[in-house]
Parts: structure tokens; C-alpha cells; sequence
């Protein structure tokens, strides 16, 4: 893209689209299993702390920015939903399968791909789950 993508709204404003088309990875720390746990979420939407470590069957933390690079692979602002040095457990707001076409962090601050939601549950190996505010 000609401009940064790092923030969602930043992201919807490159492509073109709505910013809930926008599907945000934000990574979280296992408390327990010390894990990667990630939810992919509309641009619009924040993940609610008890619903997401509800989902996780665990306590989640905060995933600094140190944590995040050594599990992913990926700095913050543009860490993408698939390719993650270590696996991770995925989840997928359901408001994102809305839409024909979401748009996803491709690595860096200025990359975004374009998928199918369906298909970006597919490739993560996310489950679908409640869990925003």
C-alpha cells in the first residue's frame, strides 16, 4: 500500500473498504501455557478480556511487544493471521464471515491481503467465537 496499514482504520482507508472488513490479529499470552493465542477481529470490534479467556479455557494475558516477535515472527502493527513462527490457538469474530472479502495484515506496517473470510478461517485453523465487546 502507499501508506501505513498498522492500525485498522489506517488499513480500510488503503483498501478502500469498511473498516469492520478489516481483520485484525491481536495476540494474546497464555497465563498458564505461557501460549500464543490469537483472535482474529473486525476492525471495528475489541476483544473483551473474560470472553476471550473464556474461549481460550485459560487466563490470558498481555502480549508485550518482545513476545509477540518471538512467537509470530511478526512486529506489532503487522502481524499477519497465518505464518506464525510457533502455532498458535486461533479464534475468528463471526462478524467478519458478514463479508464476501476481508483484508488482513501481510507482515509489515505497509502489506495487506485480501481473503475470503471462509477461507481465512480455513488457513488459520481459527474457530469461530464470541468474543468482543
Amino acid at each position: 500500500m502507499s501508506g501505513e496499514t498498522r492500525t485498522a482504520g489506517d488499513a480500510a482507508r488503503e483498501a478502500g473498504c469498511e473498516i469492520d472488513q478489516i481483520a485484525k490479529s491481536i495476540v494474546f499470552r497464555g497465563e498458564e501455557s505461557e501460549s500464543v493465542v490469537l483472535f482474529i477481529t473486525a476492525g471495528g470490534n475489541r476483544v473483551d478480556g473474560e470472553k476471550a479467556s473464556a474461549a481460550a479455557g485459560e487466563a490470558l494475558g498481555r502480549a508485550d511487544a518482545g513476545f509477540v516477535r518471538d512467537k509470530t515472527g511478526f512486529a506489532i502493527g503487522g502481524v499477519a493471521p497465518v505464518g506464525h513462527l510457533t502455532p498458535s490457538l486461533v479464534f475468528l469474530d463471526p462478524k467478519l464471515l458478514e463479508f464476501a472479502l476481508v483484508y488482513a495484515a501481510a507482515g509489515t506496517p505497509r502489506h495487506i491481503f485480501a481473503v475470503a473470510p471462509e477461507r481465512l478461517t480455513e488457513i488459520s485453523g481459527a474457530r469461530v467465537a464470541e468474543f468482543t465487546t
